[in-house]
């Protein structure tokens, strides 16, 4: 009896708790780069519905101005706003995606900003994306702006 407890005390634990390696599984891949790909089509479209269905409610993002924009109001605000400030072609493209668990990622990105005065702004987003409601969406969103660039 006593070696069953034992048993449960540590082996079960470290069964139940291993973390995962942090890669993706193929679904979860492709799930996590087609969420990426309708941001930003959402972005490049100025489509509020789409926004609306991605994002959690609870989004923030960090900018690379600075500005926080906390709440799904607010930055749906900002990113309109930001588009139109800086129109151009918009690129995401998923660099890495790592798995902090199974309902929860963060997807390193390539972002890029043609503008229509043909320079190219090169900067990394990162995104923190959930499973809520059995859907992959976006909870937080970090874009930077390196002092160097590759």
């Amino acid at each position: 009896m006593k070696n069953i407890f034992f048993l449960f005390l540590y082996i079960f634990p470290a069964v139940i708790t291993k973390a995962q390696d942090g890669k993706p599984t193929s679904s979860q891949q492709k799930a996590i780069v087609a969420l990426i790909d309708k941001y930003s089509e959402a972005r490049e479209k100025s489509d509020t519905l789409l926004l609306k269905n991605i994002l959690t409610k609870d989004v923030d993002q960090l900018v690379s101005t600075g500005e926080w924009r906390i709440g799904i109001g607010a930055a749906i605000e900002g990113m309109l706003k930001s588009s139109a400030n800086s129109p151009g072609t918009r690129t995401l493209t998923v660099n890495k995606i790592r798995m902090l668990d199974a309902n929860c990622a963060i997807a390193d990105c390539r972002y890029e900003i043609k503008s229509t005065n043909k320079t190219t702004r090169k900067m990394w987003s990162s995104f923190t994306v959930v499973v809520d409601n059995l859907e992959w969406k976006i909870s937080a969103i970090r874009n930077m702006l390196p002092s160097v660039t590759d």
